[in-house]
């Protein structure tokens, strides 16, 4: 296999003469310098890639710069790589799939003239779909969009479009946005895009590296074009050429906006749409709706695992990799993509949804059923688009009629449903599949394969035009036969004249450079000598033996290969006839793609839920401004799937009111991150229409998730990791709505305990006040929890916090060894405890860093009321332990400190003089004075 593999991935030798190689050196000085651009160019053989591309596949792929060989001498010489089709198709997916930080083009020619055949870039694959999804599934439909933002006073308004060319819609829309591009981001998710055109900036101004952020957080390439590119004239015009159906609404569409039109244009002239004829008439035009679909970051896309990653330790990692069981080639698969972007927002479509999909998993000879069919139905979508690029054969045409014949079991299974939601079922299915297949429409398309495509020869695997489809290509065939057996006849007469048994002796040769041909051995030729000689035409003669012909031979395989010619031309040309035909059918195709994707991926969800050791369950769904977010006996799907994981349920109670905001505390590695992390997935996979990990559910549908969960630094963008974490929180701050979720782990924790203390504060208040989201705060400041008492002091009960609940991850402590067991549950009440220095010991710390590890926090805490330090039996009377105080004090003290602190941060140092600045100051410390009396724990300050 290893022998196997190095064939495979050998190093073709680099051949080239000296003035070959002078020529394409010549050549390559004259290409523009893109440091973008990856170029190979095709040797017919294997490719070859020079200059910095060289260097940067031998260090990427070879992983050794001994790959390198250099083409020319002295200061002329080109470093130069060479590249076999196996390697080339690797580069290719990676590049254009995997890292999208590059574009690809591919040089045929020879000597000093090359020129450019095919270029690609991650949001425009079409040239190199053949490459890519040769042996694999196209999993995520690329989509390009151009971005004119316009900077005003009161943010930025941004010009938007896109294009999607595997499934050609054109879309636009224009919206103001914040400093952070949180509509921008949204956006970007929900449509999947991996490449953006922007606008060239003269000056790189701050807000457009703000966007530039944003751009790369979401893993967009980034395209600058000319401003002069971001132009509307024409636009309607050329898009009258493109979208089909009539030009008004397109005008209308259009004339409302005002940015929108620019981005588009500079879209249409990148992609080159109106080059390619195929496109004509072809494309649909909507206005992108921000608020259909729930809004999505790419911070909530990471944190709750939705979409697979290259470092994925298996595919049920992934919220995408574990609900993927669909069975079309790739329709479901993108579908399936598409919706865990764009969660619904309309409660009685997320209904229609959890119907069919309860329908599924309560039928289940229903479900299995189906999904047999749906396992023998082809990729319909990219089928068409290639038969619309003329791109296709009659392979892709068989292909398509060995789907359509599908439908009709796939109906008729349908029809034998009878359950509670049978009309749905009718309504959404049985009724379309009845309009799609009638005689003008699948039903006409199967006709005209059926008489077209000669059926019978599939088994040998051929796809020929049927000779009864044609009188022309009746009459060919008919003339090739009764000349194949004039040939035979011929073949059997002379055999006899030469008295040698048929086949045996005498062969027949044909399609040799000699047409038709008789062959003997050498061995045979003695015996006939004198009559090859006298009457036949030797041809010549080699080891396999003796080749010879006479004028009528000669005569009948010319007219046989005429014929022949004639026959291919007028099969070539009823085969473009045919796929030309088959374009016409491109809006049933369409529809029913749409249809049997979708009918997968439903059924892909009844399979999972059913399929689970513990089966999922139906949540309920309420409006956004109703009901609460109650998940009993919740679970995490992804990591419940894990071979090694034995999950423990817990409760979720978001309670307008009462528990709208929960903080929960515990110990590292106790089960909070999963807790708040499995909240977001099970409402997202709720809205995407699917069952869901619990055993009882009701989830008041949400129209964004933000997720602050552990940030990573980017120092390359010179941000460090506070400052990520700063600027994703900003984002939550300034996106959230009370319809929405916010989700954050332990925020403040990359700077100072006061500061971080500081800024968890005021965000948890924030947002408790002004956002009145529900939210999941997971913390290790304990104080936090002080949020939560009912009989706080005046200050919190003044600013009627209502609405905060403390839950906590339990642990047990032996109070005996002092071991630590994580119990994974989360229980009502806040945690008195931090259980750091345990976990350390799990670490196996030295012995002596924890024993004083102990002795400092002993030294320093002064926050909880208990402390497991208590059951140390070596605690000495004279520790230096801080006495404890009551969690009411301290919560009371807190409050006055923090009313000083804000107070003496608001005096205006910097236009006092020094004797008014110390009365000030004075001043705030003897009213702070007056309130120590009722606070033991202020008194120590003191």
């Amino acid at each position: 296999m290893d022998e196997n593999f190095d064939e495979q991935n050998k190093l073709p030798e680099l051949k080239l003469d000296a003035k070959q190689a002078q020529g394409f050196l010549s050549f390559f000085k004259t290409l523009p310098n893109d440091p973008r651009a990856v170029r190979f160019f095709d040797r017919r053989d294997y490719y070859t890639a020079h200059g910095e591309n060289a260097t940067f596949i031998a260090k990427t792929y070879y992983r050794t710069t001994t790959a390198l060989r250099q083409l020319g001498s002295g200061s002329n010489g080109l470093s130069s790589v060479s590249v076999n089709k196996n390697m080339f198709e690797t580069i290719t997916r990676d590049l254009l799939l995997e890292r999208t930080d590059h574009t690809l083009e591919l040089y045929e020619g020879s000597g000093s003239n090359w020129r450019l055949m095919k270029s690609a870039s991650p949001g425009n694959l079409s040239s190199f779909e053949d490459v890519l999804f040769a042996n694999n599934e196209m999993q995520d439909t690329p989509v390009v969009v151009a971005l004119l933002p316009n900077f005003r006073e009161n943010g930025c308004t941004v010009g938007f479009s896109y294009v999607d060319l595997t499934k050609r819609i054109l879309g636009l829309v224009e919206f103001l946005d914040d400093s952070h591009f949180t509509n921008v981001e949204s956006a970007l998710v929900a449509l999947g895009c991996k490449e953006c055109l922007l606008p060239l900036e003269s000056g790189k101004s701050s807000e457009c590296r703000t966007l530039s952020d944003a751009l790369t957080r979401c893993g967009v390439m980034v395209t600058e074009r000319k401003k002069t590119e971001f132009k509307a004239r024409d636009l309607v015009q050329d898009l009258g050429r493109l979208v089909k159906g009539s030009i008004e609404p397109v005008r209308d569409l259009v004339s409302g906006f005002e940015f929108a039109p620019a981005a588009l244009g500079a879209l249409l002239s990148y992609a080159e749409l109106l080059a390619d004829e195929g496109n004509y008439g072809n494309y649909s035009i909507c206005r992108y709706n921000l608020g259909s679909f729930m809004r999505l970051d790419s911070a909530a896309m990471r944190a709750l695992n939705v979409l697979e990653s290259k470092t994925d330790a298996n595919k049920n990692f992934s919220l995408f990799g574990l609900m993927n069981r669909t069975c079309t080639a790739g329709m479901g698969k993108r579908l399936l993509h598409m919706w865990l972007k764009q969660p619904l927002l309309d409660i009685s479509e997320i209904n229609s949804r959890l119907d069919l999909v309860q329908a599924f998993v309560e039928d289940t000879e229903l479900r299995q059923d189906l999904r047999q069919h749906l396992r023998r139905i082809s990729d319909i979508e990219r089928l068409m688009r290639n038969i619309q690029r003329t791109r296709a054969g009659l392979q892709h045409i068989v292909k398509l009629y060995q789907s359509s014949i599908r439908v009709p079991h796939i109906k008729s299974a349908l029809e034998k449903y009878d359950g509670q939601f049978s009309s749905l079922i009718k309504e959404r299915y049985l009724d379309p599949f009845e309009l799609l297949t009638d005689d003008d429409h699948l039903n006409k398309f199967i006709a005209l394969v059926e008489t077209s495509v000669d059926l019978d020869q599939l088994e040998n695997g051929e796809y020929m035009i049927s000779p009864s489809y044609d009188d022309a290509l009746a009459t060919l065939k008919s003339e090739q036969e009764s000349l194949e057996r004039q040939i035979h006849n011929l073949h059997k007469q002379t055999a006899f004249d030469l008295d040698l048994p048929v086949d045996k002796a005498l062969k027949l040769d044909k399609g040799t450079q000699f047409g038709h041909v008789f062959r003997i051995t050498k061995k045979e030729e003695p015996k006939v000598r004198k009559k090859l000689s006298t009457q036949f035409i030797v041809l010549e003669t080699r080891k396999d033996g003796v080749k010879f012909t006479n004028t009528k031979l000669k005569k009948l395989g010319d007219q046989y290969q005429k014929v022949l010619e004639e026959y291919k031309n007028c099969q070539k040309e009823l085969v473009n006839r045919v796929v030309q035909t088959t374009a016409t059918f491109s809006e049933v195709f369409e529809h029913l793609a749409g249809f049997l994707s979708e009918l997968d991926v439903l059924l892909s969800f009844a399979d999972l839920a059913s399929s689970c050791p513990t089966p999922y369950t139906r949540p309920r769904i309420t409006p956004p401004d109703v009901g609460d977010i109650v998940l009993e006996g919740s679970r995490h799907p992804c990591v419940e799937a894990q071979d090694w994981v034995n999950f423990i349920p817990n409760d979720c109670r978001l309670v307008r009111g009462k528990s709208w905001f929960l903080i929960i505390t515990g110990p590292n590695m106790g089960g909070k991150s999963t807790f708040i992390r499995q909240v977001g997935v099970n409402i997202l996979m709720a809205q995407v229409g699917c069952f869901v990990p619990c055993e009882k559910a009701s989830i008041s549908v949400r129209d964004c998730i933000f997720a602050r969960v552990g940030a990573g630094d980017c120092q390359l963008r010179g941000v460090s990791t506070f400052m990520q974490e700063m600027l994703e929180t900003a984002s939550i701050l300034k996106g959230a709505t009370e319809n929405s979720l916010v989700i954050i782990d332990e925020l403040g924790r990359g700077t100072s305990t006061y500061d971080g203390f500081g800024l968890a504060w005021a965000i948890c208040e924030h947002i408790v006040e002004v956002i009145k989201a529900p939210t999941l705060f997971a913390t290790h400041f304990h104080e936090l929890t002080a949020l939560a008492h009912e009989n706080g002091n005046y200050e919190l009960q003044k600013k009627q916090i209502v609405g905060v609940a403390n839950y906590h991850v339990s642990a047990h402590i032996d109070s005996s060894s002092r071991k630590l067991t994580m119990l994974y549950k989360v229980e009502p009440g806040a945690c008195d405890q931090s259980f750091g220095i345990h976990v350390a010991e799990f670490a196996n710390f030295p012995e002596s860093v924890v024993a004083l590890a102990r002795e400092k926090a002993a030294e320093l805490e002064d926050f909880s009321p208990t402390s497991i330090i208590s059951t140390d039996a070596g605690q000495e009377e004279g520790s230096k332990r801080k006495r404890g105080y009551d969690a009411d004090d301290i919560s009371r003290g807190a409050a006055k400190a923090h009313k000083f602190l804000k107070e003496f941060a608001e005096l205006p140092l910097e236009t006092m003089d020094l004797k008014q600045a110390l009365q000030q100051v004075t001043k705030l410390k003897d009213d702070l004075q007056k309130d120590v009396n009722n606070s033991e724990w202020l008194q120590q300050f003191f």
